[in-house]
């Protein structure tokens, strides 16, 4: 059988069309696996990320959103801080994918999350401590005990009107501390926050819980403070009330006390070998200052197959996002700790696993 020569040189012709084409889509195909899906580069996800909970947290949140967008331009986060309490209610009724968190979750927070089917991960992110303020010109405090601290912020307290109220409870506490005669002017956080759990539970609970043991107060009181000041969500608000009043008492995050430089008097703690430390990066760091804290996200579990702009996220969080811990004013967690968070998320462990044991 003969073939036409016009034939034949019109397959070649249509051969060497398909062999461009398959060379350009092993091209494409190469193309699209060297730049996106892995842990810090972008990907072709798009989607939105909503997290919620500690005002604490949040700035750490906004700068990891920020950095990613720039990789991953298709995936909106949306970050909001009401407060460590009040955001694991959304997180727990399903409404947001991520809770901040200045503070472990609760049991009860637990078993909200539980009754409603949700499975979350948590992860210890960042180092903070919680630093005790007041106005620069209150020079007759310097530093405080843990028995200070209950004696001026704590359930027995209600009712003090000026510093030295809280002399004679201090003294029967064993505190030789002597306070100013000035008016306490308090404003802090409220159950809403994170930042006052965490207070309660390193300054205040542990004197409650012997005070309870005496009698002197109920078990309820001891995860309590005093009833009776300011209460106030926004951090940036509770360093205005320091710089606006010469006695004024408060406690916010390091970073924001950090931020308002010499506006306002950060007050030296003592432990109990009676050490006045200040907050600092070395020393929230190394867990000498008595007021130090980690910082978690936790997962919706559920979130990672619903939502796979969700892993991409916390994918980036604990890749390059941890390096922009230090740069809004928190502390870096040691690389021990880094590893642990990261074998947690790789292996998708579900439960209070860093925190509950």
């Amino acid at each position: 059988m003969r073939t036409n020569k016009s034939h034949l040189a019109w397959l070649m012709a249509v051969l060497a069309v398909f062999t461009l084409l398959a060379a350009a889509c092993s091209s494409d195909d190469s193309s699209d696996s060297s730049s996106g899906g892995g842990d810090a580069g972008g990907s072709d996800v798009s989607g939105e990320v909503n997290i919620s909970g500690s005002s604490t947290v949040e700035p750490i949140s906004v700068a990891v959103a920020e950095s990613f967008a720039d990789v991953n331009p298709d995936i909106a986060v949306n970050v909001d801080g009401p407060g460590t309490s009040d955001g694991f209610e959304l997180f727990c009724a399903g409404e947001t994918d991520i809770n901040d968190a200045s503070r472990p979750v609760k049991e009860e927070e637990i078993q909200s999350c539980a009754d409603a089917g949700i499975e979350f991960i948590e992860l210890e992110v960042a180092f903070d401590g919680i630093t005790v303020m007041t106005n620069p010109a209150n020079d007759g405090v310097e530093c405080l005990s843990l028995e200070d601290l209950y004696a001026l912020s704590g359930p027995e307290s209600q009712g003090f009107e000026n510093w030295n109220s809280a002399q004679d409870l201090a003294a029967e506490l064993g505190s030789d501390t002597e306070f100013p005669d000035a008016p306490f002017d308090m404003t802090a956080p409220g159950e809403e926050s994170g930042t006052y759990g965490a207070y309660i539970e390193l300054g205040t609970a542990p004197v409650a819980e012997v005070r309870a043991e005496e009698g002197a107060v109920s078990e309820d009181d001891v995860e309590t403070l005093r009833p009776d000041y300011t209460t106030q969500a926004n951090d940036n608000a509770i360093i205005q009330a320091m710089q606006g009043s010469d006695s004024s008492f408060g406690f916010v995050g390091f970073a924001f006390a950090e931020e308002a430089g010499d506006t306002v008097k950060e007050i030296e703690i003592s432990g109990e070998d009676g050490t006045c430390v200040s907050p600092t990066t070395d020393t929230i760091a190394d867990g000498t200052y008595p007021l130090s804290r980690s910082l978690f996200i936790y997962v919706n579990k559920a979130a990672l197959e619903d939502n796979p702009a969700t892993e991409a996220y916390v994918d980036y969080y604990l890749s390059e996002g941890l390096s922009l811990v230090s740069d809004v004013g928190y502390i870096d967690l040691p690389q021990d700790r880094v590893d642990a968070t990261t074998a947690v998320w790789d292996a998708k462990t579900t439960g209070n696993t860093i925190t509950g044991g």
